[in-house]
């Protein structure tokens, strides 16, 4: 049973994740929460934002409050959504399609990871014209062209190619924690398990969590970090972009970028979006935040595509601070990750619920009663970071 008044009393997405650390075994915890090397980017991500300021106006009639937001044609009754996360099964057991039904009962968007543990079908089913999906460019045209076919027999009309990993992230967390996909159950993984009983009963529930859209991949390989090298691809180019943007006839987001030069050479090849993003602090340690990112990015390429913020959201306010810095929609990933694994779909409603109200209320205060009426008068001064 989930504690549901524990849930209630939890007021801030922070609340959440120290209540799902404490519900599931540190080895699967880590695989969310932590960052890579020294988490400097990925703690840097969230501290940014606090250094941008927005000034309130008063006298303004703020009685009704309008989040909606219209991208792609398509209206969201909020401005944020859930980004690709692999592998979060292993966080809490079923949160793939936990968060999938949720994004479609909020009427926000969901994005389906290449490396999730359910199947693109499965997610497209539960997010039902809600969902996207995110592709990995495999070192193997054939996995790459396969998901691709999979992708479009299943109705997504959203691919999203992340281009930020060349090189596999170093995150010091796995290594210590001995991280295999799939799991190896050593001594300390199951005294962990033994800690952790409620997760490990939803776990032997669900099955051992696996990548779920390489399954051919995955019985044929010798070892995970075997797989780990077909999917990452350092020699994917904008040439290659090119070629997908030609062979992919929907609507195309490139994922990972922080330099304007790069936006805009995805606006001059065709591509309808850009997420800023920096993983989430996940792969490069040395990175700038992706709020600091954003400003030069908007200025380079707003009105010639669509630009998502995505990284280090917290707080409803964050979503109105990436709007008046330039981004027209928002991800937040580890928030919803957090309420998933705090309370399954009771946890993953109130990380919703947490952001939405959050954000209607940073709205009043603001004396902005519509989302999308949120622009760069709103801000105050953007303080230097802190050397």
């Amino acid at each position: 049973m989930v504690d549901l008044m524990g849930l209630e009393r939890a007021a801030s997405i922070e609340d959440l994740r120290l209540r799902a650390k404490g519900r599931i075994p540190r080895f699967a915890f880590d695989l969310v929460d932590g960052g890579a090397e020294s988490e400097r980017n990925m703690r840097r991500n969230a501290e940014a934002f606090e250094e941008v300021e927005l000034t309130p106006r008063y006298m303004v009639d703020v009685s009704k409050i309008d989040t909606r937001t219209t991208i792609f044609g398509q209206t969201f009754d909020q401005p944020f959504g859930m980004p690709p996360i692999g592998m979060l099964n292993a966080f809490w057991p079923g949160a793939d399609l936990t968060l999938a039904r949720l994004c479609k009962a909020q009427n926000i968007p969901y994005t389906a990871s290449s490396a999730s543990s359910t199947t693109l079908e499965a997610l497209a089913y539960a997010a039902d014209g809600n969902g996207w999906f995110q592709l990995y460019v495999s070192s193997d045209t054939n996995v790459t062209e396969g998901l691709i076919a999979r992708a479009e027999a299943a109705g997504y009309t959203t691919l999203m190619v992340t281009a930020d990993v060349p090189a596999a992230g170093k995150r010091d967390r796995d290594i210590r924690n001995q991280l295999a996909v799939p799991f190896r159950f050593t001594p300390e993984v199951i005294f962990q398990c033994m800690c952790n009983p409620r997760w490990a009963l939803t776990s032997l529930k669900h099955g051992t969590p696996n990548v779920a859209n390489y399954a051919d991949l995955l019985q044929s390989a010798t070892s995970y970090a075997e797989v780990q090298k077909t999917l990452i691809t350092p020699g994917f180019t904008w040439d290659d972009l090119k070629h997908l943007r030609e062979r992919w006839k929907g609507r195309l987001l490139v994922k990972g970028i922080l330099h304007p030069q790069d936006a805009v050479t995805c606006a001059e090849l065709g591509c309808d979006g850009i997420v800023v993003s920096n993983h989430g602090g996940r792969q490069v340690a040395f990175g700038p935040p992706s709020i600091e990112a954003l400003p030069a990015i908007a200025d380079a390429v707003a009105g010639r595509m669509t630009i998502i913020l995505d990284s280090g959201i917290r707080r409803g306010a964050d979503i109105l601070r990436a709007r008046a810095l330039g981004a027209d929609f928002t991800f937040a990933g580890r928030a919803f990750a957090y309420g998933v694994g705090a309370g399954g779909d009771a946890g993953a409603r109130r990380a919703f619920e947490i952001l939405q109200l959050e954000l209607v209320r940073a709205l009043g205060q603001l004396g902005v009663p519509s989302f999308e009426a949120v622009g760069p008068s709103a801000l105050s001064t953007v303080r230097a970071a802190t050397p």
